[in-house]
C-alpha cells in the first residue's frame, strides 16, 4: 500500500528531506515557447491511480492546453503539502479529503481546484465465511489500522457504526497478520491490497468500499497555491480540463501512452496490478466516465460535520477556504 498517504500535514518548517528526494539536480530546460510550465508532484510512486496524470502528459493534453507539465513522482520521502507550502511544486496531489482539510486548519494558502476521484478508494477487508457480510458486522472484530488511519477515515466510522478503539490492531503494511487470523479485518484501497491477497494468500477476501457505505470524501485532489490561482487563472483551468481528459482516455480509452510512462518512472510496478487497478476504479465508480474532478459543496459541509464533530476539527474552521468551485471542467 502507499503508505495510506493519509498522515496528518507536518509543520512547514523541514523541507529538506523531501526536496533531497524529488527535485531535480541539473538545471531545468525552459518551457517551449507559448507554453507555461508547470510542476506536479506526485502522491506516490508511478502507478494506475495516478493513471490520469500520466495519461495528459503521455498524450499530450497538458501540451494541447499550452502547458508544459513535469511529473515529480512521489514516495515515502515526499511531502506534498510541504513542497507546494514552499513554491517548490506548482501543483501536487493530495490523496484525501483530510489533507485538504489538513490544509486550511493550518491556514496553508492552497486550494483544492478538483477532485479526480469521485470516491475515496479506501476499503476494509475481510475473510469469506466469517460472518461478515458488510461494515457494520465488523464491530467488536479486530482491525488493522495505520497510526494515520485512525485519526483519518476511522473516525468516521466509530461515529457511523459505533466501532471502538479496543478494536483497532497495528497495520505494519504486511497482509501476514490478516492471512493468519480469519478474525481480522485489514484496511486497504480498493485497486491494491485485495489483488495482492489474492496472489499472495490464494484466496479470494470480501471487500467493502468505505464510500458504498456513505463515506463521504473525495480523493485524488488537485492542489494549487492560491498564488497561482491569483496570477494565472487560465493556467489553472486547462490544468483541470487536461488531467480530467486524461482520466477519461486512460480509464475509458487506450490506456497503453500512461501505462508506458508509468513502468517507466516505476520500474517496480507490473502490468497485471495496472491493468487490474483500473478495472476496479471502472467498476467501483471510483473515477466516473461523467464529470471527471467534480466537488460541490453540499459533500464538503458532510465531510466536515462528521470530521469536526469528531473533534478532528474545530466546528467553527473556514472549511470552505481548503477548495474552491471555480475550476472545475463543463
Amino acid at each position: 500500500m502507499k503508505i495510506l498517504r493519509l498522515a496528518a500535514l507536518a509543520p512547514m518548517l523541514v523541507l529538506c528531506a523531501a526536496l533531497a528526494a524529488c527535485s531535480p539536480a541539473k538545471k531545468e530546460a525552459a518551457p517551449p515557447p507559448g507554453r507555461t510550465a508547470l510542476k506536479l508532484a506526485t502522491d506516490w510512486k508511478g502507478e494506475a491511480e495516478l493513471g490520469g496524470y500520466y495519461q495528459a502528459v503521455a498524450t499530450g493534453e497538458y501540451a494541447k492546453r499550452g502547458l508544459d507539465v513535469t511529473l515529480i513522482q512521489g514516495g515515502p520521502g515526499v511531502n506534498v503539502p510541504q513542497l507546494l507550502a514552499t513554491g517548490a511544486v506548482d501543483v501536487g496531489v493530495g490523496s484525501n479529503s483530510f489533507i485538504v482539510l489538513n490544509l486550511a486548519k493550518e491556514k496553508v494558502p492552497v486550494k483544492a481546484v478538483a477532485a479526480f476521484m469521485d470516491k475515496d478508494p479506501q476499503v476494509l477487508i475481510a475473510h469469506d465465511g466469517v460472518g461478515i457480510n458488510s461494515i457494520a458486522d465488523m464491530k467488536g472484530h479486530p482491525i488493522l489500522l495505520s497510526d494515520a488511519s485512525i485519526t483519518a477515515f476511522w473516525v468516521w466510522l466509530k461515529a457511523k457504526h459505533g466501532f471502538t478503539d479496543a478494536q483497532v490492531r497495528k497495520y505494519n503494511y504486511s497482509a501476514a497478520p490478516f492471512l493468519a487470523d480469519k478474525s481480522v479485518v485489514q484496511q486497504g484501497y480498493a485497486t491494491s491490497e485485495p489483488y495482492l491477497i489474492q496472489k499472495e494468500g490464494k484466496i479470494t477476501p470480501k471487500v467493502f468500499l468505505l464510500a458504498d457505505d456513505g463515506y463521504p470524501a473525495y480523493a485524488s485532489f488537485a492542489l494549487v497555491p492560491t498564488a497561482l490561482i491569483d496570477k494565472n487563472p487560465a493556467a489553472v483551468k486547462a490544468f483541470v480540463e487536461a488531467t480530467a481528459a486524461g482520466w477519461t482516455s486512460y480509464l475509458y480509452g487506450d490506456a497503453k501512452p500512461g501505462d508506458a510512462l508509468i513502468l517507466k518512472d516505476n520500474p517496480e510496478m507490473t502490468q497485471d496490478v495496472l491493468d487490474q487497478a483500473r478495472e476496479k476504479m471502472r467498476s467501483y465508480g471510483i473515477v466516473p466516465r461523467q464529470g471527471v474532478g467534480k466537488m460541490d459543496d453540499a459533500r464538503w459541509a458532510e465531510f466536515f460535520k462528521v470530521a469536526s464533530e469528531q473533534g478532528v476539527y474545530p466546528k467553527d474552521m473556514d472549511y470552505k477556504s481548503a477548495y474552491t468551485l471555480d475550476f472545475l471542467p463543463k
